[in-house]
């Protein structure tokens, strides 16, 4: 990735379903692409279960979670971000409803949910691939329009 510009936000919150699979993504790629004096968190509107699969593709570029277990949006000890970053509708809601009173940015990256898809491992891995790679794309994107 390019070198960031200097108005990238301070602190990144990322926000899906359960904190299983897209948000957890988005913190890991996030935390090895943006500066360390960025603070990134991610978290869920519901409780969620960690995903295996999302390990495996994070460990093939690299990238671990450690023993990070999903948390929710209720969970937070500070809810004030600059930016909200929501990956799923249910999520996107949560966040306009939770920040209405701030003047927190919100941005909604709608990413599919590979839980869903059905096939072969490998069909199924491809399918957290993708969402893996588009998630890299937009934050290349964010780090190239601040």
């Amino acid at each position: 990735m390019t070198a960031p510009s200097p108005s990238l936000p301070r602190s990144i919150l990322f926000v899906c379903g359960a904190n299983s699979i897209r948000s957890p993504i988005a913190e890991a790629i996030a935390r090895s692409t943006l500066p360390p004096s960025t603070y990134i968190a991610s978290v869920g509107v519901k409780d969620g279960e960690r995903d295996p699969f999302v390990d495996v593709i994070l460990a093939e570029k690299g990238l671990s979670l450690g023993d990070r277990k999903p948390q929710k949006w209720d969970d937070l000890a500070d809810g004030y971000f600059d930016l909200v970053v929501t990956l799923s509708p249910e999520a996107h809601h949560a966040a306009m409803s939770a920040t209405e009173a701030d003047a927190t940015a919100v941005e909604f990256w709608p990413m599919p949910d590979p839980s869903v898809v059905n096939g072969s491992r490998d069909q199924i891995l491809e399918a957290y691939r993708d969402v893996y790679r588009r998630i890299s794309a937009r934050l290349q994107d964010l780090c190239q329009k601040r």
